[in-house]
């Protein structure tokens, strides 16, 4: 919408506003996303063999926790920043205590692991793969909210692309989730984070461009 558009239609009286309207636009492109994501998910990669088993371990429920928090964060921030007055610095700081904990959890059983395994804590089987997989599963995610911001009133256009871009990694990790087989809290604080952080950089890059009105 233009600017010289938005204040005609401003000075033609009040305009109806649907009640929960971001939230039903963001709750539709989150399913719609999250429904692309894991059938990307199946087709490619495929969930684990041993997902039945693995669900009765803790660190494969903290490994989905941390992921679940992350994208819940970002949903949080996505509904606030979709409106023109919306304010997410209090919500931004939230990540820390998700990151926060995993670290801790990392940092105390690195300490009492042996020397030899504390290598293989951080970089498991596919260090190298396991960023570059959550920012492709992600993908459907990130392009539905966009759909859905294009459709709001964000005018914090790099902070929106930036929420876009950390709710549509936390939950594409919640789906990778299901298929990775590494369970180790310094693998999940490192490589999981970073393939978080991939597309809310790219969300912060491309904001300004993809949801300008």
């Amino acid at each position: 919408m233009k600017t010289d558009d938005l204040i005609l239609m401003l000075a033609q009286g009040e305009v109806a506003v649907p009640r929960h309207v971001v939230a039903k636009r963001l709750s539709m492109a989150l399913g719609v996303g999250l429904f692309a994501s894991f059938g990307l998910m199946l087709a490619v990669l495929g969930l684990r063999p041993d997902l039945e088993s693995a669900s009765m371990l803790p660190m494969f429920w903290v490994k989905l926790a941390f992921s679940f928090s992350m994208g819940l964060i970002g949903l949080i921030a996505v509904k606030k920043v979709a409106r023109p007055e919306g304010a997410i610095n209090r919500t931004l700081w939230a990540i820390a205590f998700p990151i926060g904990l995993i670290w801790l959890l990392s940092l105390i059983l690195v300490a009492h692991a042996p020397t030899n395994q504390r290598w293989h804590m951080f970089f498991g089987e596919n260090w190298y793969e396991c960023p570059l997989l959550i920012t492709m599963l992600s993908a459907p995610i990130f392009i539905a909210l966009l759909w859905a911001m294009r459709s709001l009133a964000p005018t914090q256009l790099v902070l929106a692309g930036a929420a876009v871009g950390l709710m549509s990694g936390g939950w594409g990790a919640v789906v990778y989730s299901l298929h990775c087989l590494e369970m180790g809290a310094p693998f999940i604080g490192t490589w999981y984070l970073l393939g978080i952080l991939i597309p809310t950089v790219i969300g912060a890059l491309l904001g300004k461009t993809l949801l300008r009105w």
